[in-house]
């Protein structure tokens, strides 16, 4: 199930797009989300350091590169096999599109 939430802030600005998407949509939602200002939140893996501060993160429906500053990390131990979630904003540079993460919890 995926919900889409939309509102003007004010004349002059853009759109603000919340999404909330299931498990089962989340990574595919996320990587085509629309050009609006997005935020997205979803559950599943950092598998792998690309560099810096951008990680790969899974879930069951694919990949989608993140953005994780060491104030959000604050040096947690997280490997491949513990699963978190992530909220953050959905933004485009050089290499795509990619989650900026602004919160990170451990999800047992």
């Amino acid at each position: 199930m995926l919900v889409w939430l939309c509102s003007l802030a004010q004349p002059g600005l853009r759109p603000r797009l919340v999404l909330r998407a299931s498990a089962v949509s989340a990574v595919l939602t996320l990587a085509s989300a629309a050009t609006a200002v997005a935020q997205g939140r979803v559950t599943g893996n950092i598998v792998a350091h690309q560099r810096e501060d951008y990680f790969t993160f899974r879930d069951r429906t694919g990949e989608i590169r993140v953005e994780i500053g060491s104030s959000v990390w604050q040096n947690r131990k997280i490997d491949p096999e513990t699963r978190v979630r992530l909220l953050g904003e959905i933004d485009s540079g050089p290499a795509g599109r990619y989650l900026y993460v602004k919160s990170l919890t451990v999800v047992d």
